[in-house]
């Protein structure tokens, strides 16, 4: 599972600055202007292989503002919600009331947390460590953002701490293939899950957004194990929403994240809408197979239906590739056609492609079409291979890596996701430039060529 990391602190003690450094952007808004971020961001880590979710968060303070309650709150639910928090203390002050408050508060979460004294380069020196030791903190690290020292150390001491978490766990791991559930609220996505464990295991309303957490839901299907994790729905303008609306955002995003395979779920009275295909494409982002249920068939008449089909929502580009299931979880209907169907795309989804069937392919397609050219030289495909899965990858090994064109790209996606059956499974192509072995190498001539070339010389002067 992804594991998400919080930044708290009080204002303008460089916390959007330690964000962007963790996240090698410049999401965040750095200013010298105290209280300057007001919401939450967030963005994503890869230390040493690891990919972690870093929330930045506002400056909490005792100053009052119109906007200090609703920032103190979302801070502390992104405090709640992360696997660890970073405090964040401003190492070239004393400490403030402010510190000293916010490092009680998050002791009593009774969460994993440390230290982080910022602005050390700073030269003048306080007393912040030594009042912190003495409050009874054990992990504190120097760094500076601005000027990134100590920036690698704190990685690393982040990376250890995941790795012990990891080792020191005695939580059983539940087997089986992990289908999260997602879509807006009141999809149906409870009902459909309650109905295919024959269970009430979640609770269901007619008031948008009752699950909020993400839920995992075991069960057996065929002799088969499988996990359902059902999420809260995702609603529009998330970044701008309330705190537990877009946390709900973000552990919908670790579902999809952690699971195998992704089930959509849209409401057939409404028809595909915007944020339907605004899901589908941050899913899609994490190169998992995605399957769109249309779920709540029965409220519609066939001849509703098949207009429903042909509405231009519904013929979306981003819905092209994916396989649609017709469904009605209130009335168990398409269950069994549904489930095959995510078998089967799970299946497909961790096929590795032999080499040699691939350049089989490869070359029909090529074949059947020029190759298009880039200044003037055609790409030429030396061979292909198989990549890695999730998404599915394919490396074609050609005299040009880069700027290829996107619509001989995705001609060569659609040929292979036609020819290996790959609908809901997300493919990437990617083109790798093969070394030439002469490049850089003078030729050298044989004893041979040297011998004809003085002759030649020699020839041309006499008959000059």
């Amino acid at each position: 599972m992804l594991n998400s990391i919080a930044i708290l602190g009080r204002p303008n003690v460089g916390k959007s600055s330690l964000f962007n450094k963790l996240t090698k952007t410049r999401n965040a808004i750095v200013s010298d202007f105290s209280g300057l971020t007001k919401d939450r961001n967030f963005g994503y880590a890869i230390i040493k292989n690891q990919q972690y979710l870093v929330v930045d968060t506002g400056g909490v303070g005792s100053e009052i503002t119109e906007f200090s309650a609703a920032i103190t709150e979302q801070a502390l639910i992104a405090a709640e919600d992360s696997n660890l928090i970073l405090l964040l203390i401003d190492g070239s002050e004393e400490l403030t009331v402010d510190d000293i408050n916010l490092f009680v508060s998050i002791r009593k979460m009774n969460k994993n947390f440390f230290i982080v004294l910022n602005k050390i380069d700073i030269k003048k020196r306080s007393n912040a460590k030594e009042d912190l030791l003495k409050l009874g903190s054990v992990d504190i690290l120097e760094i500076s953002a601005e000027h990134s020292l100590g920036i690698k150390e704190l990685q690393i001491f982040i990376s250890n701490h995941f790795l012990d978490l990891t080792n020191a766990s005695n939580e059983p791991d539940i087997k089986g293939t992990k289908i999260s559930v997602i879509g807006r609220p009141n999809a149906g996505k409870s009902t459909f899950i309650n109905q295919f464990t024959k269970q009430d295991r979640l609770i269901v309303s007619e008031v948008p957004g009752t699950t909020i957490d993400s839920i995992h839901v075991p069960f057996v299907f065929d002799d088969e194990n499988f996990i359902f994790i059902d999420t809260a729905g995702i609603r529009k303008k998330y970044k701008q929403s309330h705190a537990v609306e877009y946390f709900s955002y973000v552990r919908a995003m670790h579902a999809v994240d952690e699971s195998d395979i992704v089930l959509m779920m849209v409401d057939a009275s409404d028809g595909i809408v915007d944020q339907d295909l605004r899901i589908l494409n941050l899913i899609r982002g994490y190169g998992k197979p995605v399957v769109v249920a249309v779920n709540k068939i029965d409220e519609l008449s066939q001849d509703h239906l098949l207009e429903l089909k042909e509405t231009k929502k519904f013929q979306n580009s981003a819905l092209n590739d994916l396989i649609l299931v017709e469904i009605s979880a209130l009335q168990k209907r398409g269950f069994k056609n549904l489930f095959s169907t995510l078998a089967k795309v799970d299946k497909l989804a961790k096929t590795k492609f032999s080499t040699g069937k691939l350049n089989k392919l490869l070359l029909k397609f090529t074949n059947s079409t020029n190759s298009p050219s880039i200044s003037g030289r055609p790409i030429k495909m030396r061979y292909i291979h198989f990549g890695g899965i999730h998404p599915t990858k394919f490396v074609i090994h050609s005299n040009f890596s880069s700027k290829i064109p996107a619509n001989y790209k995705r001609y060569l996606i659609n040929s292979f996701r036609n020819a290996l059956s790959l609908n809901s499974v997300e493919l990437s192509i990617i083109f790798k430039k093969g070394d030439n072995p002469y490049e850089g190498k003078k030729n050298q001539l044989s004893p041979r060529q040297i011998k004809k070339k003085k002759r030649l010389v020699k020839y041309t002067k006499k008959n000059k």
